[in-house]
């Protein structure tokens, strides 16, 4: 029987949220091991003057724990 854990995370990108969502993604994997699957929590976007500066996810990212 597999255990898993669920964390969150919050990532930025000047691009856009599908970027946000893949740098996170792409930085969880770099820490955490058996990365299995992720939901996006929540969205917004950091403005200055006016304009969008950053798009930001918040994530919960789901793992499975070693035995």
């Amino acid at each position: 029987m597999a255990v898993a854990r669920v964390t969150e995370i919050i990532a930025g990108s000047p691009k856009g949220f599908k970027d946000a969502i893949e740098q996170g993604i792409d930085r969880a994997n770099k820490t955490l091991k058996n990365v299995e699957g992720a939901w996006v929590k929540d969205q917004s976007i950091i403005l200055d003057k006016g304009k969008i500066k950053e798009y930001r996810v918040v994530m919960k990212v789901t793992f499975v724990l070693d035995d």
